[in-house]
């Protein structure tokens, strides 16, 4: 039986496009998603450390410093030491993961009396195994070695390996499991280093590493609740593992969406957590906005739906098969109804934060474009709404943020119909039109008025549609049907309708109400489904789970609609759960209610470290502050939160047109001081 495998308790590094997963006790064995990867291939799928003929034993293991390209495992070997109850002799496995390479450093250290004799061996296997067959928990079978002058080497189709091992003495008698032997001595009090390093590369890579420094500044954080500075801290250490170029754009970096399955551009992904990180500067943004322009659609083609100023979904260098039928998703796949639109709004939102007017104007015909493709293309039958199909048969049935299979379901439980206009859709769409005007308006282009009559038109077609009822009152339905009916299940995406402009004051309100109850904040987050529906489950992937990246963005609009009293509690339940997961947020966790298991409880098979998820601790900090920047208009607003979410917090180092941000709040959550150093022409009000 094929299982996906589980990834939640598995120790990893990554630096893309290359990772390391292993057991928590360091060894790579031959089973479920452990080993090497370069890219979407599997380089090692095992190295498994044998020390005088048994594993060591490990006692502790994670991260080292703030980054996430190096762990380390404490173990001890029992089997050499001294008598007496104290461990005499210690192992330090400490694995370190750059683009192409993934290096180890064995650290024998003794406390024993005299010299100790350590025999290492090492065992390995490479089965060149492509990602989604790893994924789909497909059998694979290791690849026949040969020996180098250095090492061992196997050569795939898509990727050369070579493992260099220093010192050892090498047997490739059984090709397919070759040893290395490292004979050590420690001598007393002393210790001993052994290394070894696995370099690979791929042939047809599409996505390569990124270049020089993180663009973005690493600010200073100190706050009162002191999970927000850990959760910053391991989060941006964990974006810089992410980043990435597309060959077709070298000179730009984007976040890939995350580690293991999505170590490439994504549309949506690249974008949400680009904008995220708009406070620490405007660099990443522009050149995640480039990447996606250097391949927006030119042509009507339903085999990998793109079309005319569309933003693509995702990029490979080969078909990626679903596993569902004869569906498969072509190296460069544009079936997304929402990348567009978000386009839109992380250009516009870049241009507030400072984006050089320039780098701005240059985008501005992919933004016409862009703005073209959700009248004409994105509103397919023409009845004034976003709505997506699956129009060549082989590609994703869903296809917006929530793109699992059963994600679009009615209260009883039954899916819906396509196409699906989903509701969040028409809100970033909403917000796109508006954004695109101003931007038009600001650099003397023609159109403005023509997409914000767009925009309001939207407005009306929605609060006429998608607005349904029950027994607590009215809430917006997660989508419309192919009958155009309110598919009337609760969800969380009505929380990314606020801020966009789409729903007036009083209905903005009914929505923040919603979404404070307790069927959808499970206390650790916002569930993606009420508890109430007949298709809720904790640990359903988009029906009841805990997105992080879904609670951060109905967080932020949450905060720029006035409804800081339902951030709170929101932010409070993520603070929780990054305490229980070492602070490294998931992809997703369980939505089971705070108080009903003993901790967070993780979604097995959720990516980590992944770019949204980690790029919301920033969005967390940007509610608190309640930053609103306008550096065209020439004004900063620090609005703070009220009532407190983390009581008192000092930040320095945060990004407004290239000048440095300091903000101080109060333990109330009031502003107390705001630094702006070198924004000339930005007013503080």
């Amino acid at each position: 039986m094929e299982l996906q495998p589980l990834l939640h308790d598995l120790l990893v590094a990554t630096s893309a496009p290359t990772q390391a997963w292993s057991a928590p006790d360091g060894q790579v064995r031959a089973s479920g998603a452990q080993g090497l990867y370069e890219g979407d291939v599997r380089v090692l799928s095992r190295a498994e450390l044998l020390v005088d003929g048994a594993p060591p034993e490990a006692v502790a293991a994670g991260p080292v410093g703030a980054g996430a390209d190096t762990v380390e495992v404490l173990a001890l070997v029992r089997t050499v030491d001294e008598p007496g109850a104290d461990p005499t002799v210690r192992l330090r496995r400490t694995r370190t993961v750059r683009p192409g390479v993934v290096a180890e450093r064995l650290t024998l250290s003794a406390a024993t009396a005299g010299d100790v004799r350590v025999p290492l061996r090492l065992e390995l296997a490479c089965d060149l195994a492509p990602m989604q067959a790893v994924k789909a928990g497909r059998r694979t079978e290791p690849s026949p070695a040969r020996a180098t002058a250095d090492g061992v080497a196997w050569d795939g189709g898509e990727v050369a390996v070579e493992v260099a091992l220093p010192g050892a003495t090498v047997d490739v008698t059984e090709p397919t499991a070759p040893v290395a032997r490292w004979d050590v001595v420690v001598p007393a009090g002393g210790t001993v280093m052994v290394t070894w390093e696995v370099r690979a590369r791929a042939h047809d890579a599409v996505v390569l590493p990124a270049l020089g420094p993180a663009p973005w500044s690493v600010p200073d954080v100190t706050a009162d609740d002191r999970r927000l500075a850990a959760l910053l801290a391991r989060a941006l250490g964990d974006l810089d593992g992410l980043r990435m170029r597309a060959r077709f754009a070298p000179d730009d970096q984007f976040l890939a969406a995350g580690a293991p399955w999505f170590l490439t551009l994504f549309g949506r992904d690249s974008l949400w957590a680009a904008r995220m990180l708009l406070p620490l500067g405007t660099e990443l943004a522009g050149g995640t906005l480039r990447t996606l322009a250097a391949r927006q659609g030119a042509r009507v083609d339903p085999g990998t739906a793109e079309q005319p100023g569309k933003i693509l979904h995702e990029v490979r260098a080969h078909e990626l098969p679903l596993g569902e039928g004869d569906r498969a998703l072509p190296p460069t796949y544009y079936g997304t109804i929402d990348a567009t639109p978000l386009w839109l709004c992380l250009l516009h939102d870049a241009w507030r934060w400072g984006m050089d007017p320039a780098e701005v104007e240059a985008l501005l015909p992919a933004a016409e474009a862009a703005l073209g493709w959700m009248a004409e293309h994105g509103d397919a039958d023409g009845d004034g709404l976003l709505e997506y199909h699956d129009e060549g048969g082989r590609g994703l049935a869903n296809q917006g943020w929530k793109d699992s299979g059963d994600s679009v379901q009615w209260r009883d439980g039954r899916l819906a119909r396509g196409p699906i206009a989903l509701c969040e859709v028409q809100g970033y769409a909403h917000e796109a039109a508006l954004a695109g005007a101003a931007l038009l308006d600001a650099f003397g282009r023609p159109g403005a008025e023509r997409w914000r009559a767009w925009a309001a038109d939207l407005a009306d077609r929605f609060r006429a549609s998608f607005w349904v009822r029950d027994e607590a009152g009215p809430y917006p339905a997660i989508a419309l049907d192919a009958d155009k009916r309110p598919v009337d299940s609760l969800t969380s995406n009505i929380g990314h309708l606020l801020g966009t402009g789409i729903l007036d004051a009083h209905e903005e309100r009914l929505v923040a109400r919603r979404l404070a109850g307790p069927d959808m904040d499970s206390g650790y987050g916002l569930r993606t489904m009420s508890t109430h529906e007949a298709g809720y489950w904790p640990l359903r992937y988009h029906g009841g789970s805990v997105w992080t990246h879904d609670t951060a963005i109905t967080v932020l609009g949450l905060a720029r609609s006035g409804h800081h009293d339902v951030v709170a509690p929101l932010v409070e339940g993520l603070l929780a759960a990054a305490a229980d997961l070492g602070f490294r947020l998931p992809e997703l966790h369980a939505g089971d209610a705070r108080g009903t298991v003993p901790a967070a409880v993780p979604y097995p098979a959720a990516c980590r470290p992944q770019a949204w998820s980690a790029a919301s601790a920033v969005a967390l900090l940007t509610a608190v502050l309640g930053l609103e920047p306008d550096v065209p208009g020439g004004t900063l607003r620090v609005t703070g939160s009220t009532p407190p979410v983390v009581g008192a917090v000092h930040v320095r180092g945060l990004r407004v047109a290239g000048a440095s941000l300091e903000v101080r709040t109060d333990r109330h959550g009031a502003v107390v001081a705001i630094t702006l150093d070198g924004a000339d022409g930005v007013a503080i009000v």
